[in-house]
């Protein structure tokens, strides 16, 4: 069984947790972040820490606890240091560009795809095949960059496509020719 929820989280300097009911706004040095507890949660402040608790031990309340405390320790760490995924674009002629608040994608289509940077999100493109996502909310940096690899995911066989630095692709033998 998990005991995530019951370990308190540390605030580094400059961060500042606030609840006012069951909204906890979190603020830092990079920003800003809102969330809304859900109910049977509790928050508490204390001396340079930040603890949370659950109300019954029913199994919902459990999994809702260790949730609330991973997406508060989140929103922590993302306001202090922020987060940051770097992908890869490999094979000829696909290359990425930025243009104004849209990634325009070149990946082998006939015409280019021009994919929406949400707000809260630096996009930038360096060697025109490496992107580099930051932001301060872990899951929209996330999802930011699962969607442009899920334009063109890695293919098995010669290893072309989008992908995230450091990712393995398995790669798999082509047609072989019989005897």
């Amino acid at each position: 069984m998990s005991r995530v929820g019951l370990k308190p989280i540390s605030l580094p300097e400059k961060v500042a947790v606030k609840v006012d009911g069951g909204q906890v706004t979190v603020e830092g040095p990079k920003g800003k972040l809102n969330f809304a507890l859900p109910e049977g949660i509790t928050l508490t402040t204390g001396d340079g820490g930040v603890t949370v608790s659950r109300s019954t031990e029913s199994r919902q309340h459990k999994a809702l606890h260790g949730t609330a405390r991973s997406l508060i320790n989140n929103m922590i760490i993302g306001v202090s240091k922020g987060f940051v995924k770097d992908l890869e674009i490999q094979g000829v002629g696909l290359r990425a560009a930025v243009k104004g608040k849209e990634i325009d994608l070149s990946l082998g289509r006939s015409h280019p795809l021009l994919h929406p940077i949400p707000a809260g999100l630096t996009v930038t493109v360096t060697d025109n095949t490496k992107i580099k996502v930051e932001g301060i909310d872990k899951q929209l940096v996330g999802q930011f960059a699962a969607e442009v690899r899920g334009y063109y995911p890695p293919e098995p066989y010669k290893g072309k496509g989008v992908r995230y630095v450091g990712e393995y692709v398995r790669r798999k033998e082509g047609k072989s020719v019989g005897k």
